[in-house]
């Protein structure tokens, strides 16, 4: 009887598992890749697997995708955020020097640098979109 794409495709899933498992080298993993892709009947694609124990594909557990935990907030905005602190802290620091050189209490015009930037990047982090990017 002729075989399908399909019946292929489940020998190579059983012939990859036996390569992982350590039962074919892959050498002969991919000599016997050659052979299927060239097979036409059942028969043929018996011979591939004879010498290896059965396998059945239909009680192995499903692979599980481990996705990576998405904790915190998003790398762009935490990259917003050391940015606005670095040129905050910069301010506060030429404004402090200025304030002991001249010896009079200067008024703190950093808080105009600090307070809008801080406001939107506020509200972007609170009101921004979620979602992650997909296309990792």
């Amino acid at each position: 009887m002729r075989a399908s794409d399909v019946d292929r495709d489940r020998v190579a899933a059983i012939l990859r598992e036996h390569t992982a498992q350590g039962r074919i080298t892959v050498d002969e993993f991919n000599e016997r890749l050659e052979s299927l892709y060239k097979s036409k009947t059942y028969g043929e694609l018996a011979r591939l697997t004879a010498d290896l124990p059965d396998v059945d594909l239909r009680n192995r557990p499903a692979r599980v995708e481990q996705t990576p935990a998405v904790k915190g907030m998003h790398t762009g905005m935490k990259a917003a955020w050391a940015a606005w602190a670095t040129a905050s802290s910069i301010n506060w620091v030429i404004w402090l020097i200025i304030s002991l050189t001249s010896g009079d209490f200067i008024y703190p015009w950093p808080l105009w640098v600090m307070g809008p930037w801080g406001a939107i990047l506020l509200m972007s982090t609170i009101f921004g979109s979620g979602g992650q990017r997909k296309d990792r």
